[in-house]
């Protein structure tokens, strides 16, 4: 059991339990300098990969931004939020539903017979091919932001702190990165150990959210 009064900053060299993990998540604004390696963004995104995903197409993609510069361009358009430029990390999540489709023969599961192979694949290219690009985009956004709460959740327990951002400018952000144009940017996090604690989380009660018939 966690005490109530628990700060964001512990249990830092030891993995939290998922419902640890979100009891004590914060997004936080202010970093220290400790670095965050590659080894750790690696297992972050291999964790977060585990995400449920329908027809597992697994249209989320990831680019890692370290360089100080181009943090400090990123910043500038995602309206001068400070944890951009401050965190050691910063992921730029998107959806790419367009990638997802032109390589199918990657999502469907290579255990199946090659016949029962083409018939998913085929299946699927039907299904989506017949949305508008809008439409599987969103659809694709949507599946990308279950993986987005799996990353928040296990860089928690793996101690480190995020902040999980919306407000930017896509069509910069989509420039300053090599993002494709069609793809929808899901979310900004910054990534890293925190120099703040962060807000204690204000929640409603599950009698507010929920009903059981």
């Amino acid at each position: 059991m966690i005490a109530g009064d628990i700060s964001g900053s512990v249990a830092e060299t030891q993995a939290l339990s998922a419902a640890e993990s979100a009891l004590l998540r914060r997004s936080v604004r202010a970093y220290t300098d400790e670095p965050v390696t590659e080894e750790q963004v690696r297992r972050l995104l291999e964790l977060t990969g585990r995400a449920p995903s329908a027809n597992n197409l697994q249209p989320w993609r990831f680019i890692v931004v370290r360089d100080q510069e181009l943090k400090a361009q990123l910043s500038a358009v995602s309206f001068n939020q400070k944890q951009v430029a401050a965190a050691p990390v910063v992921i730029a999540m998107f959806a790419d539903m367009e990638d997802t489709l032109a390589s199918l023969d990657q999502v469907v599961h290579p255990g199946l017979a090659a016949e029962q192979r083409a018939a998913t694949m085929q299946r699927l290219q039907s299904t989506f091919g017949a949305m508008s690009p809008e439409d599987r985009g969103q659809w694709a956004n949507a599946q990308s932001n279950i993986a987005l709460g799996y990353l928040l959740l296990i860089a928690r327990s793996e101690g480190l702190d995020t902040s999980p951002m919306l407000g930017f400018e896509p069509d910069k952000v989509k420039a300053l990165l090599g993002i494709p144009a069609h793809a929808t940017i899901t979310a900004l996090v910054a990534v890293g150990r925190g120099a703040e604690d962060g807000f204690v989380s204000h929640r409603h009660s599950v009698d507010r959210i929920a009903s059981f018939l």
